[in-house]
């Protein structure tokens, strides 16, 4: 029975955290998803930095947790880089993990000055253009 409830573990972090993952990237596109993606988005960079102190930037603590129901399993060598479990478990293939790491960042950062632009700035630089 342990071992049903690992699985089902498993099975609810690559969906959860998946879906946390396109969420953090796109939420910001929806009026009604900005405010809730920018909590999630500030979740997890407080995660990768200020955890990160004493676990090594970048530390996510869903892919902790994740991981340590995977090793429950037996599974080993896993990478560092969630993105890069997620390649590897659906496709076979292990990417770069210095270029995923790089790519991640990029696009979270990208995703966060969407989000702040969207949620802060957005309406300002529209009433300063009628203001002329």
């Amino acid at each position: 029975m342990e071992n049903f409830w690992l699985h089902l573990g498993n099975w609810f972090f690559i969906v959860f955290h998946t879906v946390l993952i396109v969420f953090n990237l796109f939420g910001w596109i929806y009026s009604s998803t900005r405010k809730l993606h920018l909590f999630t988005l500030t979740v997890t960079l407080f995660s990768w930095v200020v955890l990160g102190i004493w676990k090594g930037f970048g530390y996510c603590f869903l892919t902790d947790w994740h991981y340590a129901i995977l090793r429950q399993l037996g599974k080993t060598n896993l990478p560092n880089s969630y993105i890069s479990f997620l390649a590897e478990t659906f496709s076979g293939w292990r990417p770069n993990s210095q270029l995923v790491e790089i790519l991640t960042l990029i696009f979270t950062l990208l995703a966060l000055f969407c989000s702040l632009w969207e949620n802060f700035l957005k309406g300002k630089t529209n009433n300063h253009s009628t203001d002329h």
